[in-house]
């Protein structure tokens, strides 16, 4: 494990930031080179080595795998689905051909493992939507969801034809105190312990029946991680694993933030992200991911909200 050598791409968003620290907690701060186009936090840069990285740089990107003797690449550079549906072109090169220059430079430089996230955006509004299978109809309708489809098709085939050990996890929306929204539709169930702490009272961008799979950030974490460190022949999909912990409504997230705070307010005024969210589905089902690397949750509902509104600032 020590001889690991990581870069994180994408070390200031919301799980990049999170995944940094966990990653430099477990195989040492030196070990885990954090990368983004942005300027990170000071935890982050200041906690381990730090390098300025645009993903759809391929000559930058393999002169840092080369310098640092990489071994691991987590590559979470992505434009997300609200944001990516006002810049579509934009959205689709980055997701896609970041992935594209991660997969070939792995291949070159001789990567142990890649890490890439998928999301709940690759089911669209054919596919069911009660506990969704791991194999199922797959037809987005948003350019986040399409890129992150061909994604999965592009990680298997590199896992089939080029031996490339990568791994991935279909993500729903996740939650977390540490870093705010940054462009999902499943963002209001951040923003709304914000505004709840802040103002008392929050206007939803979905309607109140809204049912979406959701995990606060520590499983996340905590997933991610147990699937790197999983031995490769326990593993069956190399597409994109589907994970579950809760599904819930802004109606009832409000409900549990009441049980703590009962003056909570919550009012209505859905956007396009309605739409976006109406072609998702409602529960996931991750019977596979459980079988195959033991998956388990810790998180519901209830102790989610007790631990967001006791940290978030």
């Amino acid at each position: 494990m020590a001889n690991e050598k990581i870069l994180l791409i994408g070390a200031c968003g919301q799980i990049g930031a999170e995944l940094t620290l966990a990653l430099r907690s477990i195989y040492g701060d030196a070990q885990v080179v954090a990368a983004d186009i942005k300027d990170p936090a000071p935890e982050i840069k200041e906690g381990g080595p730090f390098v300025h990285l645009n993903v759809l740089d391929a000559v930058g990107y393999a002169e840092i795998l080369a310098t640092h003797n990489i071994t691991q690449i987590y590559n979470l550079a992505a434009m997300l689905s609200a944001t990516g549906e006002r810049y579509p072109l934009k959205a689709w090169d980055l997701n896609m051909n970041g992935l594209l220059n991660t997969l070939e430079l792995s291949l070159i430089h001789g990567i142990h493992k890649v890490y890439w996230p998928s999301s709940i955006a690759v089911f669209g509004p054919t596919t069911p939507r009660i506990r969704t299978p791991q194999v199922t109809v797959m037809e987005p309708d948003t350019i986040y969801g399409i890129s992150k489809q061909a994604g999965e098709r592009l990680c298997e085939w590199y896992y089939q034809k080029k031996k490339v050990d990568v791994r991935s996890i279909r993500y729903p929306g996740i939650i977390s105190y540490k870093t705010e929204p940054g462009g999902g539709t499943t963002d209001y169930a951040v923003d709304i312990y914000f505004q709840a702490k802040r103002a008392g009272k929050y206007t939803c961008f979905l309607e109140a029946g809204t049912k979406l799979p959701m995990m606060y950030m520590p499983d996340a974490i905590r997933a991610t991680i147990e699937l790197m460190e999983a031995p490769a022949d326990s593993l069956t999909v190399r597409s994109s694993y589907n994970l579950d912990a809760m599904s819930f409504s802004p109606e009832e997230v409000a409900k549990s933030i009441q049980q703590e705070l009962p003056s909570f307010a919550i009012d209505y005024a859905p956007d396009f992200r309605q739409q976006i969210a109406n072609s998702w589905p409602e529960s996931i089902d991750d019977s596979v991911a459980r079988k195959d690397w033991g998956w388990q949750h810790r998180f519901d509902l209830p102790s989610m909200t007790k631990d967001m509104l006791a940290n978030v600032q």
